[in-house]
């Protein structure tokens, strides 16, 4: 969304988008205008200030997507090997070879 392929668009353009989704692709329509309207209208100006965020911010909105377990699970081993742990996928130490 932070791309000129989206930028480049109006935000009429947006706004439609937003409301009626993209056929095919993972882009759901957000329902019919009326209902969504100021919703859909705070979305495009969203939009329009991506390219805009500081690095903080765009690292605040990361850690605010969803993830799976696993990818828990890899922050985690991550965290404790940062702190001093094993390395994440080693053998334990009762694990090695005999």
């Amino acid at each position: 969304m932070r791309q000129s392929g989206t930028q480049d668009q109006s935000d009429g353009e947006l706004y439609y988008t937003i409301n009626n989704g993209v056929r095919l692709t993972g882009m759901p329509a957000f329902g019919p205008p009326g209902d969504n309207d100021t919703a859909s209208w705070k979305l495009v100006c969203f939009i329009r200030r991506l390219p805009k965020l500081t690095d903080d911010e765009l690292e605040t909105l990361k850690s605010l997507n969803p993830r799976t377990p696993d990818e828990y699970e890899e922050e985690r081993q991550e965290r404790e090997f940062l702190n001093g742990g094993p390395l994440p996928g080693a053998p334990k130490k009762d694990e090695g070879h005999h």
